[in-house]
């Protein structure tokens, strides 16, 4: 079995605080996400699918139930736990015999043979890699003639930082002495690759796919500023779940930023402002899609 990492312990316990209840909660918020990426990659009845950072399977095993008898999904993952843990589900709904497992990175994709698959899906996974070009041009050289990508990517540099009188969405214009210090202890606390998450916007994702050759990329960029909708299930998993992969949570970031008085004080304004008032939701995020081009010999067979 693969040994725990950082992305396994992120999914499966630290992103929703080992609480269900809040893991019903981000899927309830991810189902929609993954919904509009497979719709947006087309027919996929008898298509060979390469889901890039599966994670868990939330998208390669919705595109198993699409791909049909005749298809096959390839899940593609960094992270041998997880990679594991998306074969046991697949084999819980007996699709495994349509499904490949290969332990691989986004920027290269070894292990999956050049023009193998027709569509490529991912969704935030680029966000965490440092060499995003390489990844784009990965997912070109793997692709069949004619094939495409479909991805959602949060487009984070659009809306980060917040404002100073918000912490995580809610208003800390009260205790703003105490809030600016967590702000600048969790910058401290985080892994340094989160740099990689707000090194890029909707016009590079653009540019990457072109330079990496396709020749028809559209893409939708979705900004909102509104009252959340995505209330974390309970204070303590609001303290208590980490953002990303690298990022420390809350609790633990106010622990290291704060004195005992000082946490208690930030603490008691949070819970009250988390039981009576919403969060603002700010968000951004990229819907992509790509197609290769059919190349010289299947333009002449069509003509």
């Amino acid at each position: 079995m693969g040994a725990p990492d950082r992305w396994s312990e992120w999914l499966t316990e630290r992103r929703d605080a080992s609480d269900d209840a809040q893991r019903r909660v981000s899927i309830d918020g991810l189902r929609p996400i993954r919904d509009r990426v497979l719709h947006q990659a087309g027919a996929l009845d008898g298509a060979t699918v390469l889901d890039v950072g599966c994670g868990d399977g939330l998208i390669a095993l919705a595109a198993l139930e699409r791909v049909g008898p005749s298809g096959t999904v390839i899940f593609a993952e960094v992270s041998p736990a997880l990679l594991e843990r998306a074969e046991r589900a697949a084999r819980d709904r007996g699709l495994a015999e349509r499904a490949q497992f290969v332990a691989t990175r986004a920027e290269d994709l070894d292990g999956i043979a050049d023009g193998s698959v027709d569509v490529v899906t991912t969704r935030s996974v680029l966000i965490y890699v440092a060499d995003k070009p390489a990844a784009f041009s990965a997912m070109y050289r793997v692709l069949r003639p004619g094939g495409r990508i479909s991805l959602f990517e949060p487009i984070n540099k659009l809306m980060y930082p917040e404002p100073e009188d918000r912490l995580w969405g809610y208003d800390v214009a009260a205790v703003g002495d105490l809030a600016t210090s967590v702000k600048r202890e969790y910058r401290r606390l985080s892994d340094p690759a989160t740099s990689s998450m707000l090194d890029f916007d909707d016009r590079d994702l653009v540019r990457y796919a072109v330079v990496a050759g396709f020749p028809e990329v559209h893409l939708t960029l979705k900004l909102d500023v509104a009252p959340g909708d995505m209330r974390a299930a309970s204070f303590d998993s609001f303290l208590n779940a980490a953002p990303n992969p690298l990022a420390p949570t809350l609790r633990e970031t106010i622990h290291q930023a704060l004195d005992e008085a000082e946490r208690q004080r930030l603490l008691d304004h949070l819970h009250h402002v988390f039981t009576t008032t919403q969060p603002t939701q700010l968000s951004a995020g990229a819907y992509l899609t790509a197609q290769r081009d059919l190349g010289a010999a299947a333009r002449r067979a069509a003509a």
